[in-house]
C-alpha cells in the first residue's frame, strides 16, 4: 500500500491525468477503495479520473459517508453516469442514506424509465427486502424450448444480476418456478421449459424484514433468491452479496446494541463526537438511574449490615457474579434468535435449560465461595465468630444470583421479541444492572434466613 501511495502522489505532483488514469486503471477495485481511504481529499479524483465502470464498481463498496462525501464533488457527467450505471439495488441503497433534496436531484439523472424504477424501489419500507431486491434478472415462459431460452439469455443476459437461475413465470408475471441454469444446458434444445420444473420453488416477500432473508439464504444454500407481491407476482431478485452486507450491518447493530449503546449509522472514526456522546448517554443515563436502586436496597437492610458489617464484603462478588451470568445468557440467546436457533415458541426449553446450567453453575460457584471464607478464616479472624454461616450465606446466595442472571439474560431478550422489539435492546448492561438490584435482595434475604439468630440479638 506504501508503494501505491508513493507512486499516487508522484502522478499526483506531476499533474499527469493520463498516466493517473492509466495507472487507476491497472489496479484492483480494492486497492483504489484503499487508496481513497488512504488519500480521502483526492477521493472524487480518483472517481472522476477512473473509466465509468470501474468508478462504478470502486463507488458501490464504499461506506457512505464517503459516498456522501465525493458524490457531491465530482462533475455532474461523472455523477450521472454513476447514478445510471449502479446496479438497481445499490442505487435504492445509496439514496435510502441520503437526504431527500440530495436524492431529488440524483433522480433528475436518471432516465424516465429507472427514475420510476428507482421511485418504486423506494416506496418499499427501510429494512423490507423490497429494498434489497434488483429488477435486472433473466425471466422465461414455460412453453419455451430450450433453444429459445438460451437465445434469450445471450440477448438480455448481460444486463441480468445473475444467470446462475433462470426464472419461470406465466402471462400475467406470476413465479411459477425457477430452474438453474446447468439444467438448462445439460438437456436437448427442443426441452421444454414445464418438462424442468419440479415445483421446489423458494421465495422471498418484498414486505418481509431484511433478516428473513438472511436466515432463508443461509438454509438454502442459493447465490439468488425471486422476490415477490402478495400476488405472487416476480418482482426482483436478491443476489447473496447483498445479503452478507445486511448480515453484517445486522450483526454490528447488534453487538452495538449488546454493548448497551444505540446502534451507530457511520464508522466509529467518522462520526461526529457529540453524536457519539448522544448515541452512548441515554442508556448510560438509564443504567446509571436503575444502578441507584442498589443503595435503596443496601438501605433497606442497614440494621442487618450494622450487625454483620461482614456482609459488605461480599457484596461486590454477588453483584458481578449475578450480572456475569445474566451477561452470558443474554448474549447466547440473541446470538441464538439471529441465526434462527431459538425463537420465542422455544422459551420453555430455553427456561429449563437455564434453570438447569444455572443451578450447576451457581453450585460451583456458590463452593468455591464457601471452600474460600472457611480456608481463609482458618487463619485470621477477619470475617469475624460467624465465618461458618457467612460462608453458608454466601454459597447459597451464589447459587439464587446465578440461577437468577441466568434465567433474567436468557428470558429477557425472548420477552422483548414478543412484544415486538428489537432482542438486543435487552443489552447485557441492562440485564447487568437489574441482575445488580435483585441480586442484593436474594443475598440479604438468605442472610436474613441463615444468620436469624445473630440478627436478632
Amino acid at each position: 500500500m506504501e508503494e501505491m501511495v508513493e507512486q499516487i502522489n508522484v502522478l499526483l505532483e506531476s499533474e499527469n491525468t493520463k498516466q493517473l488514469k492509466e495507472y487507476l486503471n491497472s489496479l484492483n477495485i480494492s486497492d483504489v477503495e484503499e487508496l481513497i481511504d488512504e488519500l480521502p481529499e483526492h477521493g472524487p479524483l480518483f472517481i472522476e479520473t477512473l473509466s465509468l465502470n470501474r468508478a462504478v464498481n470502486v463507488f458501490r463498496i464504499l461506506d457512505f459517508p464517503t459516498q456522501e462525501r465525493i458524490i457531491k464533488k465530482l462533475s455532474g457527467e461523472r455523477v450521472s453516469g454513476l447514478i445510471n450505471e449502479l446496479p438497481p439495488d445499490d442505487r435504492t441503497s445509496l439514496f435510502s442514506e441520503l437526504h431527500g433534496d440530495a436524492v431529488q436531484k440524483l433522480i433528475l439523472h436518471l432516465s424516465p424509465d429507472d427514475r420510476k424504477e428507482a421511485l418504486s424501489l423506494l416506496g418499499y419500507e427501510e429494512d423490507s427486502i423490497g429494498r434489497l431486491m434488483t429488477p435486472d434478472y433473466i425471466a422465461v415462459k414455460k412453453e419455451w424450448d430450450v433453444e429459445r431460452v438460451l437465445s434469450h439469455i445471450r440477448r438480455y443476459g448481460k444486463n441480468s444480476e445473475t444467470i446462475d437461475v433462470i426464472y419461470v413465470i406465466d402471462k400475467g408475471g406470476v413465479l411459477l418456478d425457477d430452474i438453474r441454469i446447468r439444467e438448462i444446458l445439460l438437456v436437448k434444445p427442443e426441452t421444454k421449459v414445464s418438462e424442468l420444473m419440479d415445483g421446489r420453488l423458494i421465495s422471498l416477500s418484498a414486505s418481509d424484514p431484511q433478516q428473513d432473508a438472511i436466515n432463508v439464504f443461509r438454509m438454502n444454500n442459493r447465490t439468488a433468491l425471486p422476490v415477490i407481491d402478495a400476488e405472487n407476482i416476480l418482482l426482483g431478485i436478491v443476489t447473496v452479496d447483498d445479503i452478507l452486507w445486511i448480515a453484517n450491518e445486522e450483526y454490528t447493530e447488534d453487538i452495538q446494541k449488546i454493548g448497551g449503546t444505540e446502534a451507530l449509522d457511520e464508522p466509529y472514526l467518522d462520526i461526529n463526537l457529540f453524536k457519539l456522546v448522544k448515541k452512548r448517554v441515554g442508556w448510560l443515563i438509564i443504567l446509571f438511574l436503575s444502578e441507584m436502586l442498589t443503595s435503596t436496597a443496601m438501605q433497606y437492610f442497614n440494621d442487618e449490615i450494622a450487625v454483620v458489617v461482614q456482609l459488605t464484603f461480599f457484596i461486590p462478588l454477588i453483584m458481578s457474579s449475578g450480572g456475569n451470568s445474566g451477561s452470558q445468557a443474554s448474549t447466547l440467546i440473541i446470538q441464538a434468535m439471529a441465526l434462527g436457533e431459538v425463537t420465542v415458541v422455544d422459551w420453555w426449553r430455553v427456561m429449563r435449560r437455564e434453570i438447569l446450567s444455572g443451578l450447576m453453575l451457581g453450585a460451583i460457584l456458590g463452593t468455591i465461595g464457601f471452600f474460600r471464607i472457611e480456608a481463609w478464616s482458618s487463619f485470621s479472624n477477619i470475617y469475624g465468630p460467624h465465618s461458618f454461616l457467612i460462608a453458608v450465606t454466601v454459597g447459597l446466595s451464589l447459587i439464587g444470583i446465578v440461577l437468577w442472571g441466568s434465567l433474567a439474560g436468557s428470558m429477557l431478550p425472548l420477552a422483548m421479541k414478543r412484544l415486538g422489539l428489537d432482542p438486543a435492546t435487552s443489552s447485557a448492561p441492562f440485564v447487568a444492572t437489574l441482575v445488580d438490584v435483585t441480586g442484593l435482595i436474594i443475598y440479604f434475604s438468605i442472610a436474613l434466613v441463615v444468620l436469624g439468630s445473630v440478627l436478632h440479638k
